[in-house]
């Protein structure tokens, strides 16, 4: 059993909030209350969430040596000895084989979704996390795919291309902070424990996390306001959530600037609760204008 919950520590399930972008072509196109679609991504969710998991697992096997000298990684069941690498490597491989097999008896599009994905993660950790840009840029490509894997499922009609820049944006102010946090948290030791911390400085990532920020934000707008399902439903609504989309990239900008937090971005937003309650907000106001109609004046 000790054994058992290593090994589910080990696939981070923690992690997996990030694989709720699987619902984005259902909700944002029209179709969450579609129950047999609906039933068809959430069992796409699960199969993504061990895909990811894999791959996990597969970068803890690589990064064995660095993550034992990581102050935070070396706790994990694979850098503290709870668990073996013949354990981890075999689970890997086994979530991977059922997630792909149970993924081409859902639809034939997801299979290669799935695939691609795993190529590039491979890809990812033999050689693009040591290329500068690139490497972030690479786990931006990870979320699209994330998003494309429910356009897959749903088959969607009217899902705007906006929205996979916005998640992509998204993704990218995200690994931005990511690094930059891990930076500061490393200091000195960086450069030694990860090769991609030799060709970024807190200045760069200040910067770009500036003009990634600035850009998903313009990029909402655009979507907020020409989204075909949004136009149908209610007129100009969506603008309402604009302020929640601002609010939510200035707050973590302030936490990390004036509060100094040295969390990652998915640990910083389990704590803050503004931050957890303005996307609560969100999403509550979308979903209402999308799926009530006349709830929202336009």
């Amino acid at each position: 059993m000790r054994t058992f919950n290593s090994l589910w520590r080990e696939m981070r399930p923690g992690q997996w909030s990030k694989n709720l972008l699987i619902f984005a072509g259902l909700v944002f196109d029209g179709k969450l209350l579609q129950g047999t679609l609906l039933g068809e991504v959430v069992i796409g969710f699960v199969l993504l969430c061990m895909v990811t998991s894999s791959v996990y697992l597969l970068n803890d096997l690589v990064d064995l040596e660095s993550d034992r000298k990581h102050p935070v990684k070396r706790l994990r069941p694979l850098a503290s000895g709870e668990i073996t690498p013949g354990q981890t490597r075999l689970l890997a491989l086994l979530l991977a084989i059922v997630a792909l097999f149970a993924s081409l008896l859902l639809d034939s599009g997801l299979v290669l979704v799935f695939i691609g994905y795993l190529m590039l993660q491979l890809l990812y950790v033999r050689w693009l996390r040591n290329v500068a840009l690139i490497d972030l840029l690479s786990i931006t490509a990870g979320f699209v795919l994330r998003v494309l894997a429910g356009v897959v499922i749903v088959e969607v009609s009217s899902f705007s291309p906006w929205l996979y820049i916005c998640s992509a944006l998204l993704a990218l102010f995200l690994a931005v902070a990511k690094r930059r946090q891990e930076l500061l948290l490393l200091a000195d030791q960086a450069a030694k424990i990860r090769v991609a911390f030799r060709h970024y400085n807190l200045a760069l990532l200040d910067d770009m996390l500036r003009l990634v920020m600035t850009s998903t934000f313009i990029a909402y707008l655009i979507y907020a306001t020409e989204a075909e399902t949004i136009r149908v439903a209610n007129t100009n609504s969506a603008l309402i959530t604009i302020p929640f989309v601002l609010y939510g990239l200035l707050r973590y900008l302030w936490l990390i600037h004036v509060k100094k937090s040295l969390a990652a971005p998915d640990e910083l937003l389990s704590m803050d609760r503004p931050l957890q309650l303005t996307i609560a907000l969100w999403a509550i106001s979308f979903l209402m204008i999308l799926y009530v109609p006349g709830s929202v004046s336009s």
